[in-house]
């Protein structure tokens, strides 16, 4: 049977809307495709720049941080530089002046390597590390000069000076902007982009004019616990402080116990032998009565003769209510209690409410500077909270004490005629050959700056010097 036109039509025009909605369909199918493609490519870009920036905060947090270390070694040494000079300006012997001049090259050298390390391009940089590298130079050449038995020229000193000027007026400009680096004021971004020019203008300035002044003179060259004054201590294998026997473990826990106090323990407990540092003993853990649960002590008892090496008892202390001299007596009582006599305060540091103070063995008003005690004393009722004897025990015992062959007067002499002499004796310090010398100490001071000068009885030579820093905490040597 034939279909009829009626019958054709409406199949024609079911397949033409079929087709439509098929092709709707295969376009919506499409659309979502690329929707979901799109949404991926957006998700993959903000993906990809977040772990982009997350790397370069990274990069810039890893830079700032090898910036700061370098940097703040710069600064150390600068300011070692400008120590060794002052020092170099005291000294009157050439040996001890060729070994002082030889750190200032070495000093300068390092802190030349060290701000090379940061990418400043500003003129501060390129002056610092001029006068640097002039500072080491004229250094060395003078240290050559000492080493060859000449002495040092009106204008070898004239020219000493002025560098020692410079370099206190760059360590100062530098501690300022290490200050102002590690509170955020500037940060090395700003520094590296040139974006402040505060420092490059205060180095520019300070150098300008006193450059000039010597210019002409350097194309002729070619080339815890604060430990004080003579605290690294002799470490010989006869430990000549640690007398008698050895004892055991438990003897061991009596003498700390006996040391603290019995009465302020509630428990104690062995941590263990420690064979490994340069006196084998006993450790011990003790918490205390009435203190607070992360404040408890350790304390460290030698396996031979049962000598305290150190305690250590850090609790928080209230407003201060001792004043130094009281602690340095608190602490002098202390040690003879404790079968120490004849100790001498030396120096001193406070640090929240507690002071660490040196004492030096005394033997016929000779001060023993390697027989060193540290001592911490609580600035709020006088309470010992902590004591350090491995120098005394590495060095103590009773000297022969020769006749010093260089009168008291003959030594004077010999100092730096600018030294206003404030007090002087005897004394024996450690010299860096692990063996010590009698000297004739001199302490005094040269403008602002206090010195200790040491002078060998045998030999009238120069022996040290060290350089006193006085600050609101104590008083420091370098």
């Amino acid at each position: 049977m034939k279909k009829s036109k009626k019958y054709i039509k409406i199949q024609r025009k079911n397949k033409f809307i079929g087709g439509i909605i098929l092709e709707n369909m295969k376009n919506n199918t499409k659309m979502k495709i690329m929707i979901a493609i799109i949404v991926i490519l957006v998700i993959a870009v903000i993906g990809l720049i977040i772990y982009m920036n997350s790397n370069k905060k990274e990069y810039k947090q890893v830079s700032s941080n090898i910036y700061n270390m370098s940097f703040y070694e710069a600064v150390d040494y600068v300011d070692n530089v400008e120590t060794y000079l002052a020092k170099s300006l005291i000294s009157t012997s050439p040996e001890y002046g060729a070994k002082t001049l030889m750190y200032v090259w070495r000093e300068a050298n390092l802190a030349q390597a060290y701000l090379a390390q940061i990418p400043l391009s500003n003129e501060g940089l390129s002056n610092t590390s001029r006068f640097l590298n002039q500072v080491s130079d004229y250094s060395y050449s003078l240290a050559t000069k000492n080493i060859s038995g000449e002495e040092l020229t009106d204008e070898d000193l004239s020219n000493l000076k002025q560098l020692h000027d410079y370099s206190v007026q760059l360590k100062d400009t530098l501690m300022q902007l290490t200050e102002e680096i590690s509170t955020g004021v500037i940060s090395w971004e700003e520094l590296t982009n040139n974006q402040n020019v505060d420092y490059a203008q205060q180095v520019s300035n300070m150098s300008q004019d006193g450059f000039a002044n010597i210019e002409d003179n350097f194309h002729e060259y070619a080339g815890l616990i604060y430990d004080g004054a003579f605290s690294e201590h002799i470490t010989t294998m006869e430990k000549k402080g640690l007398t008698g026997e050895d004892i055991d473990e438990e003897t061991a826990k009596n003498i700390a116990q006996e040391f603290i106090g019995a009465d302020k323990i509630e428990e104690i407990t062995s941590n263990g032998f420690s064979e490994n540092g340069t006196i084998q003993c006993y450790t011990f853990y003790v918490k205390m009565k009435d203190g607070d649960k992360n404040n408890n002590a350790s304390i460290a008892v030698s396996k031979k003769g049962g000598h305290v090496v150190y305690m250590n008892y850090n609790r928080d202390t209230e407003n201060e209510e001792i004043t130094q001299e009281q602690a340095d007596e608190i602490g002098k009582n202390f040690l003879k209690e404790k079968g120490f006599e004849n100790m001498k305060e030396t120096y001193y540091l406070k640090n929240n409410g507690v002071v660490t103070i040196n004492y030096a063995y005394q033997q016929d008003d000779v001060v023993i500077y390697p027989d060193l005690i540290k001592l911490k004393v609580a600035l709020d009722n006088g309470e010992i909270l902590g004591i350090e004897t491995t120098g005394y025990l590495n060095s103590h015992f009773e000297r022969t004490l020769q006749q010093p062959k260089i009168s008291i007067d003959e030594a004077r002499d010999t100092i730096n005629k600018d030294l206003e002499i404030g007090s002087e004796g005897l004394a024996i310090i450690p010299t860096e050959y692990k063996t010590e010398v009698l000297c004739w100490e001199f302490k005094g001071k040269v403008e602002d700056r206090e010195f200790l000068v040491y002078i060998d009885v045998e030999t009238g030579n120069e022996q040290d010097i060290l350089m006193i820093v006085n600050t609101p905490n104590g008083t420091l040597t370098m």
